[in-house]
């Protein structure tokens, strides 16, 4: 398992590409999805800021070992369902 710092470094680094995808996405199309497009930007923090907050305040009782698993798996599942409302913009 990779420390708390890293895994932080790793959502920051996630999010910021996802939010510079959306960017570019909603620079080529058209003025009637800029609400989809920053729905999808609101999205993208709200995932941030809510996997830094859980890898910094582990739940109480849990196997470190089965949360982080279980974070991961999550976060990956959150970041293919942006991904893939940012291929259908």
């Amino acid at each position: 398992m990779a420390n708390k710092r890293d895994l932080k470094k790793l959502i920051n680094y996630i999010c910021d590409d996802l939010f510079s995808e959306c960017i570019a996405a909603s620079l080529y199309c058209d003025n009637r999805k800029k609400e989809e497009v920053n729905s999808i930007i609101t999205a993208i923090a709200m995932v941030r800021q809510n996997y830094i907050q859980r890898i910094s305040h582990p739940e109480p009782g849990m196997p470190k070992k089965d949360y982080f698993n279980d974070l991961k798996k999550r976060l990956n599942e959150q970041i293919a369902e942006i991904t893939d409302n940012i291929a259908n913009i």
